[in-house]
């Protein structure tokens, strides 16, 4: 027996294990390998192999039962509506499958399958600058970053050019160039909303927002096998050609390819262990979701990649004698200061001009406006700002009037509406201490993991920076020419947009951060926490890619410490 034991252990370790096969897991798995190191990636939802696995990719709505619409039936025990289409059904994920505790209410959307949310985002890739490392710094607010744009710069670039971006060099200090294929054209609509912002005001840009499209795929790219983006605007259900970035289509194979890579579905992970008489983190315990038997996985380093909520949940049940609280948890701040993005705010307005134009086709990107808000001073009533997305078009539309040959022919009668202008806010939440998640303390799911209490709520800032939006968006469309102008906010609950980071960030000082700049934990040097859990402030900007970047250059710092033997 104690041979098998043995010999079980051994077949059970790598030199590195990644938790979360996502963007940033894949790009864990990717740097890893490539550096040598036998990986292992543990993803807890079902396998998605890229092509084959896109059940609904390209299918026309005809091709649907119902035309789209999910019946009643297949709705049941899904409380989260973002998937519930026969398109996007297979995403969905059973309440049964993760029940939380809502003590303030809190829309959680998880991505449990091969690939993770890199399937579902809207891959936006904004960089971030200064102004959004040093906003904790300048307001006080938060904990100062541990690192500025130039430590991050050179892994953006090492990212861009294997995903592919496509955009515009728009020379703006507040929102740094990528390094971009061509970028897909603004509609004429936006071309003009652009034209009236960026000449009625200072600091008020409104470009093509950048996104991880092949417009023009290089030698790289052809490598992964991907090829053009072909504007389809259907990427939620799986892409065939590759023609945007996901880890199915791009990290994940290129791993597999140095033949270092094993990946693990079906692996809920429930603790990271740490040997306290080693004084770090010798693997990871998981529990299979078809036997619910726990099994342990052993490695030199562990990369926690499960996306921000379960980053979090996962250091918190990684307890010993050693960490009580959570593992890193000295100062009693894991899980704290969760934060997220604010897209309560939108506008929509109508456009009695351009008739000579009409739409053809689309982009699966949309026009961006960059912050404008507190940049260089503070103006406002409330700190940070917010980005704004613009997307504009012009529809068809035929009476519905009559019956009979009368009605028939009015539906046949298709007529060009007026051209039409969305604008969504994207504002920065302020971090503080009470937004945050814990486990409790006797509710369990069904592998036996304490249930994720979250108690986060909208604070008088957020409230505000809503009001702003609302009244600088209705002036900029009044200015623009626009006509119908609606402008609302949703009052939707925290989460609502994905984009939730924080809980275990980084910083300067261990009684105040948990993470280094290197993104180790300050009280355990073998495990990396490089997804949004790692955030001390959240910016305007989509997140994915800083989480790719921070990623990559923590693997490979892991790589160069092991190899000094540090780790």
């Amino acid at each position: 027996m104690v041979n098998f034991n043995i010999d079980s252990k051994a077949k059970n370790t790598y030199d590195a294990i990644v938790i979360g096969s996502g963007a940033s897991g894949g790009w864990a798995a990717k740097e890893l390998t490539e550096r040598g190191l036998k990986t292992l990636v543990l993803e807890r939802g079902r396998p998605v192999k890229h092509i084959t696995d896109y059940p609904t990719a390209s299918k026309a709505p005809w091709e649907f039962q119902h035309l789209g619409t999910l019946p009643l039936e297949k709705k049941k025990g899904i409380s989260e509506t973002s998937f519930l289409r026969e398109e996007t059904i297979h995403w969905a994920l059973p309440d049964e499958e993760q029940p939380i505790v809502q003590e303030k209410p809190f829309r959680w959307i998880r991505g449990y399958h091969e690939g993770g949310k890199s399937l579902l985002w809207a891959r936006q890739t904004q960089r971030w600058s200064d102004l959004d490392f040093e906003g904790p710094q300048r307001d006080g607010f938060a904990v100062d970053w541990p690192i500025r744009y130039k430590d991050i710069a050179p892994w953006y670039d090492h990212v861009e050019k294997f995903i592919g971006v496509s955009g515009f060099k728009d020379g703006l200090p507040n929102l740094p160039d990528s390094i971009v294929q061509k970028g897909f054209d603004l509609s004429c609509v936006e071309n003009h909303f652009k034209q009236s912002v960026e000449s009625n005001y200072k600091n008020r840009n409104v470009i093509g927002a950048r996104c991880a499209h092949l417009s023009d795929p290089q030698e790289i790219h052809t490598q992964q096998g991907r090829s053009r983006c072909l504007s389809q605007r259907m990427c939620v259900r799986g892409c065939v050609y590759g023609g945007y970035f996901s880890s199915n289509s791009s990290t994940l194979p290129w791993a597999m390819k140095t033949g270092k890579l094993t990946v693990k579905t079906h692996s809920v992970v429930h603790s990271i262990i740490y040997d306290e008489s080693k004084k770090k983190a010798i693997g990871v315990n998981i529990i299979d979701a078809h036997s619910k038997e726990m099994i342990a996985y052993y490695a030199k380093i562990i990369f926690l990649n499960a996306s921000t909520i379960n980053s979090n949940a996962i250091l918190m049940n990684s307890k010993s004698s050693r960490f009580t609280q959570g593992l890193g948890n000295d100062n009693g701040l894991l899980g704290t200061h969760i934060a997220w993005h604010n897209y309560r705010g939108s506008a929509s307005a109508s456009f009695d001009g351009l008739k000579e134009f009409k739409t053809e086709g689309g982009s699966p990107t949309y026009a961006y406006m960059p912050r404008f808000r507190n940049l260089y001073e503070q103006e406002t009533n409330f700190l940070r700002g917010y980005a704004v997305g613009v997307g504009g078009g012009r529809g068809e539309y035929s009476s519905k009037d009559g019956i009979g040959d009368e009605l028939r022919n009015n539906l046949l009668s298709r007529k060009l509406g007026d051209w039409h202008l969305s604008t969504w806010m994207m504002g920065e939440t302020v971090p503080v201490k009470e937004n945050h998640i814990r486990l409790h303390e006797s509710l369990k799911d069904k592998y036996g993991i304490p249930q994720i209490v979250f108690s986060c709520e909208w604070k008088e800032n957020d409230d505000k920076m809503v009001e702003d939006f609302k009244t600088q968006m209705g002036e900029m469309f009044e200015r623009a020419g626009f006509k119908n102008i609606s402008v609302r906010d949703s009052h939707n609950p925290p989460g609502a947009d994905i984009h939730e980071m924080g809980g275990v960030r980084m910083g300067k000082d261990a009684n105040t951060s948990l993470l280094n700049e290197w993104n180790q934990l300050h009280a355990c040097k073998n495990v990396f926490v490089t997804d949004g859990a790692c955030m001390p402030s959240v910016g305007t900007q989509n997140p994915t890619l800083t989480f790719m970047a921070l990623t990559a250059r923590a693997a490979n710092f892991a790589v160069d410490e092991l190899n000094r033997k540090n780790l």
